[in-house]
């Protein structure tokens, strides 16, 4: 199965992919760690960032997309470019995509029987959130864990 994990933070989507077959996990290389948008008032700009993000799942055969998710108000709120970049994600037509919270990421992990540093991973440090994403959903798999979960459900 593979994964593309996603943090979304300002403009940009920072992506990793991550496989799982046997229990095996593998980071392929992609050719680009992030997908920005410029002006997110303009429909355009949306529909390019959408088509590019499209397009790097079909090339890539990603199964499923999980997007860490982010508090709707108080100190750590996400903002409103990065809700329209989630949103034109989760409506590219046929692409299966979860949005996990934070403490669903940190339960998995808690759960994980596999320790993986980081830094052997060979991705850039700003991709850290979205591998930690990919990777606690595959190891919820392997918990038989339920992982849709949305976060903007909670009152």
């Amino acid at each position: 199965m593979k994964i593309c994990g996603v943090e979304l933070k300002g403009n940009d989507a920072i992506i990793c992919l991550i496989s799982s077959e046997n229990s095996l996990y593998d980071i392929p290389h992609i050719r680009v760690p992030r997908i920005s948008i410029n002006n997110a008032g303009d429909a355009e700009e949306v529909r390019r960032f959408q088509f590019t993000f499209s397009k790097l799942i079909e090339d890539y055969n990603i199964d499923k997309v999980v997007i860490k998710g982010r508090a709707l108000k108080g100190k750590f709120a996400g903002g409103p470019i990065g809700f329209k970049l989630e949103a034109a994600i989760q409506l590219i037509a046929d692409l299966d995509v979860d949005i996990l919270s934070a403490s669903f990421i940190k339960n998995a992990l808690n759960k994980s029987q596999l320790e993986i540093d980081f830094r052997d991973t060979g991705l850039k440090k700003f991709q850290e959130t979205a591998f930690t994403s990919a990777f606690a959903y595959l190891e919820s798999l392997n918990q038989k864990q339920e992982p849709a979960f949305n976060p903007y459900n909670q009152a």
